[in-house]
């Protein structure tokens, strides 16, 4: 069996103000008119964003998340906090550095 992704979809209150903070991060363009589901063009390996308004909130830890690797950790950390996100933590090992950050709705993404 082979399988192909289709999207990564968030669950949101606000799927265009969602979609508008990750087009924002990462550069990708929003396909569709603002709505309860948009999504964005293809990204690097083809990877397609979607957002979906529901009504209930997000009530703990994501058991997914994305990794974002970054060549300035420090100044994309930046620039996503002044797009919207905040920072969780800061964490570090011998092998690693990175933060783990949350979008305006609280899915959280680690910054590497």
């Amino acid at each position: 069996m082979k399988l192909n992704i289709e999207h990564i979809t968030f669950d949101c209150h606000d799927a265009p103000r969602l979609a508008a903070f990750w087009s924002a991060a990462t550069g990708l363009e929003i396909v569709d008119e603002p709505g309860a589901f948009m999504r964005l063009a293809p990204g690097q390996g083809g990877i397609r964003f979607a957002f979906q308004s529901v009504p209930e909130d997000k009530v703990a830890k994501n058991r997914m998340h994305m990794d974002i690797n970054s060549d300035d950790m420090a100044a994309t950390v930046d620039e996503l906090v002044a797009l919207g996100a905040s920072i969780v933590a800061a964490h570090s090992s011998p092998n690693a550095t990175w933060t783990v950050m949350q979008d305006p709705e609280g899915n959280e993404f680690c910054v590497n």
